[in-house]
């Protein structure tokens, strides 16, 4: 089961502000990678599930997250179906994320105790989402469907809407500075944050170091 209740959850996400986005199918590798972002002041953490065995990996960095990052709230992305939601859940999914509303998943989830963000590019489906529970929306594709002004603009209505944006979130001053100002709960960002040549490299350090940065570009409204 999760470690971390569904408030406290939904705390740790707000408070650390970029939420990083990862998967590899090398358990040794993730686990360096999540302990990187860990050392760098990240406390919460998205794996997605986007490949052959990646619940096996992730069961593996769960002990792994339980053992040596204990205040990391560590959550299960790419969630599509219940089947596949259910499974990250038995793991300790402390969050599930999709790119999509997905019904079923939502009912489990509530049902469990565990926040669970589905992916909304309109208001209407923002608001769908919020009607059925969802208390953390994720607004997916950020980038394509307005950016930091569209967060702003569907703030004015909706004050009471947390939201958690990912895509076209960078980790530079300019753009986490524009994504802050725009209200917006907390960001997702993937390989911006993880560059290949770094993670081919082993370059931990780096990581520990943008990450570190990145949240301080992020808390400077």
């Amino acid at each position: 089961m999760a470690k971390f209740n569904k408030i406290d959850t939904i705390s740790i996400i707000r408070k650390t502000g970029i939420v990083p986005v990862f998967y590899n199918k090398d358990a040794d590798l993730t686990k360096k990678v999540v302990k990187a972002c860990y050392d760098g002041g990240i406390r919460a953490f998205e794996f997605t599930n986007r490949g052959d065995g990646a619940n096996e990996v992730f069961k593996e960095v769960m002990a792994f997250v339980r053992a040596e990052c204990p205040e990391m709230a560590l959550g299960a992305g790419t969630i599509l179906d219940a089947p596949t939601a259910a499974i990250y859940l038995q793991m300790g999914a402390d969050f599930l994320v999709s790119p999509c509303m997905v019904e079923e998943v939502v009912k489990l989830a509530n049902r469990r105790g565990v926040p669970y963000s589905p992916g909304c590019g309109t208001v209407t489906e923002i608001v769908k989402a919020q009607e059925l529970g969802c208390d953390l929306v994720k607004v997916f594709p950020a980038g394509n469907v307005g950016g930091p002004s569209f967060v702003k603009n569907i703030l004015g209505p909706l004050p009471w809407a947390m939201v958690m944006c990912t895509g076209a979130v960078e980790p530079t001053e300019e753009n986490l500075t524009a994504w802050a100002k725009s209200g917006v709960t907390a960001v997702g960002m993937g390989s911006k944050l993880f560059p290949k040549d770094v993670i081919a490299s082993g370059n931990w350090a780096s990581i520990s170091a943008l990450c570190q940065q990145s949240l301080a570009w992020f808390t400077k409204k």
